[in-house]
């Protein structure tokens, strides 16, 4: 017999994100919001650092009139300062902005009281460390003003942390409101994301690396300490998936009590004939660039591939994609034409005007511009690590090479300068993405792929390959929509001929096994809805629930 799950009245979820987008915790929080607040109608409190004040927040509508009478509690008797409104994503759930700057004048008191209780070490702090674990208290102190105001001890109430950045707060509240069950979610260890950034081998050794040590090596002791500390401290600890998980149980001393992965809403893929327009249209915006910036004449049959994501170069696998790329210049079996872009915000200067004048001016062109691989100039022409692998490798953009690179150094936004479309609007319009990651707690962006009937490229050191192979029941091929390759710290050149066999394999397919490959990818993303995956917080809010009893039964 199954047990009852215990399920909370109220849920807080505090992160560094809330109307606020800068990663992909935006992603996973913004998308996930509906379904919860579908099941627990505005008692779901979102709450996010205020740092928009005086300014327009585009994605917070405040309301002046909810939960009035505690907000001027708040600001009277708790000294909180807080904006009260909903959070402009579907579901509309309340958002909570809370002005973090008034408790740096207690820092220090604030640090050493977390020694005290929770042996935090926040001694070695630099960098954003102050402003992160200033946020974090004060969203401690929102939850616990919130709770002594409007709440009982009849009442189950469920407090979520993201990520390190709001470990205080999580502390805060298990000593301030032990009625509070708290859990504590790593999208990514600090100390993991370092040793991988730094060039270490991280898998091969992982079983051999010490966290505190290497926190001392890499100079990451004040966020590494609040990291631990908050996952071997909360009621539930939680991860992302399961290569996470091996990471916190190595890195933390702590195994996940629950794998929270990360699923997604596709309500933003258009449907039917939308879909085919949207696709037509892209496919359009995206040739007639590359061809004015190259002097080229593409047309419809070629085959355009993309990578996107954060500038990590390493960890993203920028790299082994560019030599992966540069291998099927010289690759006899490739098929048709290959326009690979690299979708990448980089230290973006200004529009280039030389390419917004072709595209301006309608003609086509026959002679390349200068530096035709690049869309928008940066502020560091000469020490930008793609445009410094691309000379490396000697790729031309010449009409006589099958394989022409362009990289697109600026968020998709819709008013760039120069594509000025949202970035799912161009990815609808490509035919294989690449995301051979050497570091990736779970992987949107191949999963957002998918939803767009786009097959992907990924690896099994990123979470979301790991949960392909473990549906498909092996390495999961080009066939199945997911190419996941096996990656490991030595196997660069390895991967990078595997992309460009699947590269080349992909050319030369019917459009009757293409469509038959798109239809599977489909199926995978499917898989992936918040429907499917939201059953993994209930079980955290149970064990949360059960040890935030337990602890206090102990008191």
């Amino acid at each position: 017999m199954m047990k009852q799950l215990l399920t909370p009245d109220y849920i807080f979820e505090s992160s560094w994100e809330v109307c606020n987008k800068v990663g992909g915790i935006y992603t996973v929080l913004s998308t996930r919001a509906k379904t919860l607040q579908g099941v627990f109608p505005d008692r779901i409190f979102f709450i996010g650092p205020d740092v928009w004040l005086g300014k327009e927040n585009p994605l917070f509508t405040e309301d002046v009139k909810m939960l009035q009478a505690w907000r001027k509690h708040a600001l009277e008797k708790d000294d909180l300062k807080i904006r009260i409104g909903r959070w402009n994503i579907p579901g509309n759930p309340i958002a909570i902005l809370v002005d973090f700057t008034p408790f740096y004048t207690q820092k220090n008191d604030i640090y050493t009281q977390a020694w005290i209780d929770f042996q935090v070490d926040s001694l070695h702090a630099y960098g954003d460390y102050d402003e992160a674990s200033m946020f974090s208290y004060a969203a401690g102190k929102v939850v616990e003003s919130y709770y002594r105001y409007n709440l009982t001890a009849s009442d189950k109430v469920v407090y979520q942390a993201h990520e390190w950045m709001t470990g205080l707060g999580a502390l805060y509240i298990q000593k301030a409101v032990p009625e509070i069950a708290t859990i504590f979610t790593t999208h990514a260890t600090s100390i993991g994301r370092s040793i991988a950034g730094n060039n270490k081998p991280l898998y091969d050794y992982l079983f051999a690396y010490n966290g505190d040590q290497m926190a001392q090596e890499l100079n990451m002791e004040s966020k590494h300490s609040i990291e631990k500390q908050t996952a071997h401290h909360v009621d539930c600890f939680t991860t992302v998936s399961e290569i996470t998980n091996h990471e916190c149980c190595e890195l933390l001393n702590k195994s996940a009590d629950v794998v929270l992965m990360n699923g997604f809403e596709d309500d933003f893929v258009p449907k039917g004939a939308a879909f085919t327009r949207k696709r037509k249209h892209a496919r359009a915006v995206l040739l007639n660039m590359a061809n004015k910036l190259m002097g080229t004449q593409l047309d419809d049959d070629t085959m355009i591939i993309g990578t996107s994501g954060r500038y990590e170069f390493k960890n993203k696998g920028i790299n082994v994609y560019l030599e992966a790329l540069n291998r099927l210049t010289r690759d006899k079996n490739l098929k048709k034409d290959v326009l690979a872009f690299i979708n990448v915000p980089g230290w973006v200067g200004e529009v280039r005007e030389d390419l917004r004048e072709r595209l301006d001016s309608g003609k086509d062109y026959d002679t390349p511009l200068e530096c035709p691989f690049i869309t928008h100039w940066l502020h560091n022409m000469s020490h930008d690590q793609v445009l410094d692998m691309l000379k490396y490798l000697n790729m031309s953009n010449s009409v006589d090479t099958k394989v022409k690179v362009v990289f697109v150094p600026c968020y998709l936004d819709g008013k760039d300068g120069i594509l000025n479309e949202l970035y799912y609007d161009l990815l609808i319009g490509t035919d294989l993405s690449v995301y051979p990651s050497y570091y990736e707690p779970w992987g949107y962006t191949p999963l957002e792929s998918i939803a767009f009937k786009v097959p992907t490229i990924t690896t099994d050191l990123a979470g979301f390959g790991l949960w392909v192979n473990s549906l498909t029941g092996k390495n999961a091929t080009l066939q199945d929509g997911v190419k996941v390759i096996h990656r490991t710290d030595y196997n660069y050149s390895e991967v990078a001929d595997t992309i460009k066999d699947t590269i080349s394999e992909f050319s030369s397919l019917t459009s009757t096994e293409i469509n038959k490959i798109r239809k599977n990818a489909a199926n995978i993303a499917e898989k992936a809805l918040w429907k499917h995956f939201i059953q993994y917080y209930y079980e955290a809010y149970d064990i949360a629930l059960r040890n935030a009893a337990k602890r206090l039964s102990l008191n």
